[in-house]
């Protein structure tokens, strides 16, 4: 796998949320550095559901891209979905949490998959985009980054298999905000983004409690 391009945005206006979003990413013709909280330059507006540094770096494959093209019949250019990296076939369909990918110095950890949003559909201008992109399973995935450096065009993706329990990560774009109590505990297995892994680890607390009382 190689990158096809390296993306970064700026904010600018959008008739949604705040009336700014960092989403319109623009390929880069230089090398750009990433470090624990993303790429250089890059600009995120909703920090409260994006970013952080178990969503630094979103990457979306060449092979998701193929697909939505023939959906949608027209031609997809590389930052649209505002993904960071466009890189040759990754395909979310074959990652699992966990799986790390190594580009040059940089080493990044899959912790996540996008849950796409209202910003995304409105920059689409595709109806029901939100439950249309879910559905069709290619949410591209978000990445921790284990170690920093610099990416640039043509740099070699190299995928490093998760070595623990394989969970999809597919499996976290559909009943991720209410799972059963067994579900969680197999989820939590996988090295997931922070606040989900709270949340599990919450609720699994709360109805252990609940069962003491019980007794």
């Amino acid at each position: 796998m190689k990158i096809l391009s390296v993306n970064i945005g700026k904010a600018e206006p959008i008739a949604a949320k705040s009336g700014k979003s960092g989403i319109f990413k623009q390929p880069q013709p230089h090398r750009v550095a990433i470090g624990v909280l993303g790429l250089e330059g890059d600009t995120i507006i909703d920090t409260q559901n994006h970013g952080g540094t178990d969503q630094a770096v979103y990457l979306y494959g060449e092979p998701d891209y193929a697909f939505w093209e023939n959906e949608l019949g027209r031609t997809l250019a590389p930052g649209l979905f505002g993904e960071n990296l466009t890189v040759s076939g990754l395909e979310s369909q074959a990652i699992v949490i966990g799986d790390r990918l190594r580009i040059g110095l940089v080493l990044l950890e899959i912790t996540s998959p996008r849950n796409p949003c209202m910003t995304f559909e409105k920059i689409m201008d595709e109806e029901g985009w939100v439950a249309r992109f879910t559905a069709a399973q290619r949410p591209g995935v978000y990445a921790r980054v284990i170690e920093t450096g610099d990416v640039g065009l043509g740099d070699e993706v190299e995928v490093i298999p998760f070595a623990g329990e394989k969970i999809p990560v597919t499996e976290l774009t559909t009943d991720y905000r209410r799972p059963s109590a067994d579900r969680m505990r197999w989820l939590l297995k996988a090295p997931l983004h922070t606040k989900l892994r709270a949340k599990y680890e919450s609720a699994l607390k709360d109805l252990q409690q609940q069962q003491v009382q019980q007794q």
